[in-house]
């Protein structure tokens, strides 16, 4: 009977392990599942940050779809612009038997340069500026002595830039310093 009486009350040392393992048993799986929960927290902000960057891209990239869509389009037109240029700078404006024609050219030319500024394509001319490697490609240099080194003496063609962005550089000649010619024997004495 004392064996019996043993199982049904426990000795104060009996009922303080299997406690003690259970309380252990739980703080095990307690860490374990904070840590998991904070593992899945972790997941789920870089998933976010992921979606949301996703979306700002996907946002720039049809921002710019928009803006540089007329790129191609925009680059073709060009030489057209630069055929009425060459043609209005080779005919003269005194000659009385084409100056009709050289008139709905010019038009012709304002109407195109403002329709292309309507889509922010914008005309570089940097005659007299200084020389911008970003904008421009240099041709040649000369040597100048009225224009200061580096600056732009002429524009063989124009450049272009669609919303800030350069579509076509400007070709360009460069001013150099003049070269510094030795001094002759006459001068010497």
């Amino acid at each position: 009977m004392a064996d019996e009486q043993n199982l049904d009350n426990p000795s104060p040392e009996a009922k303080e392990n299997p406690e003690v393992e259970v309380t252990e048993d739980l703080v095990a799986r307690i860490q374990s599942l904070e840590e998991q929960l904070a593992a899945a927290q972790d997941q789920s902000l870089r998933v976010a940050a992921e979606l949301q960057n996703i979306r700002r891209r996907a946002e720039q990239d049809v921002e710019k779809a928009h803006k540089f869509a007329l790129e191609k389009f925009a680059g073709d037109l060009l030489s057209v612009v630069d055929s009425l240029e060459r043609g209005l700078e080779l005919s003269n404006p005194d000659d009385e038997a084409i100056k009709p024609m050289r008139e709905g050219v010019e038009l012709t030319l304002k109407l195109l340069i403002d329709t292309l500024g309507r889509y922010q394509l914008v005309a570089l001319d940097p005659h007299g500026e200084p020389f911008n490697p970003e904008h421009h490609q240099a041709m040649a240099m000369e040597e100048s002595t009225h224009a200061e080194p580096g600056s732009v003496l002429k524009v063989f063609q124009k450049g272009y830039m669609l919303n800030g962005r350069l579509l076509r550089p400007a070709m360009v000649v460069v001013s150099k310093a003049p070269a510094q010619t030795p001094p002759s024997i006459d001068e010497k004495a």
